[in-house]
């Protein structure tokens, strides 16, 4: 009898170890499209620095990745909105693995439902974490990566994990999450302009529903992937993929933009 392997090692075999001497800094790696990108970045071969509140998870991953002979990885318990702390930490790794070559912002919180009866409370906290963390990731991280693109590699990449949301309001519950997500979107073409001389890429993914745990808890209003049905719903992979093609591309191809539906999804 076979054995199918994971999603991750899948990914992870389809990349060849291209990534061998790279190392990444992954934010909300503890879970779901940043937990899954962390294996399938590993397995290419990259040192991954994986960043989240929730250590204990972290470990967990970190005992996976190597288990299974992929590249290192090590754990920080970093709160993205904590921008001292995530400084902190961006320069351990730099000082540690001797540079950073890729930055993968995957950390995102989402509440939705109408602005009416909406605490203000849930709305800075999505502001907090999707559009702060990922400047605070960013900003700690940037003279580093211009560093890293001087090096052997000749390229450096920030990806910033956004959502369809990004692109277009699906519906008014979506109102303040729609807002960061147009943010990051934004934010990531001026620092695409800003940082092509210097061979510092940038890539924005934008995918449609998948299976997280933000879209798995049942809440009235919010995006349900628990009971899809044929090609309705995209798991963790799908994006791990994407970002694994976008950051081992030739130096001459940046991959900007990738929107990523499920084949059923029609809005």
């Amino acid at each position: 009898m076979t054995t199918e392997p994971d999603n991750a090692t899948t990914t992870a075999r389809s990349a060849e170890r291209t990534l061998d001497g790279v190392t990444v800094v992954i934010t909300g790696a503890s879970s779901g499209i940043g937990a899954t990108t962390a294996e399938a970045l590993a397995g290419a071969g990259a040192t991954v620095a994986l960043f989240a509140r929730r250590k204990d998870r972290l470990d967990d991953l970190t005992r996976t990745i190597e288990g299974r002979g992929a590249g290192a990885a090590k754990a920080y318990g970093v709160d993205v909105t904590d921008a001292d702390a995530v400084s902190t930490a961006i320069d351990a790794v730099a000082t540690e693995f001797g540079g950073i070559d890729i930055l993968v912002n995957c950390a995102g919180v989402g509440t939705w439902g109408p602005a009416v009866d909406a605490k203000l409370s849930d709305w800075t906290a999505m502001v907090d974490v999707n559009i702060n963390g990922v400047f605070a990731a960013t900003h700690a991280a940037l003279p580093h990566l211009v560093a890293a693109a001087n090096g052997p590699r000749g390229i450096s990449d920030i990806v910033n994990v956004s959502s369809i949301a990004g692109r277009r309001v699906p519906s008014f519950q979506s109102n303040v999450y729609a807002a960061t997500k147009h943010a990051v979107g934004a934010f990531s073409e001026g620092l695409r302009q800003e940082l092509a001389p210097a061979h510092v890429r940038v890539g924005v993914v934008e995918p449609g529903i998948v299976t997280t745990e933000m879209t798995t808890t049942g809440e009235e209003y919010a995006p349900d992937a628990r009971n899809a049905e044929g090609l309705g719903v995209l798991d963790p992979d799908d994006i791990a993929a994407a970002i694994v093609y976008i950051v081992t591309r030739p130096r001459h191809a940046a991959v900007n933009e990738v929107l990523i539906r499920p084949t059923e999804q029609v809005r």
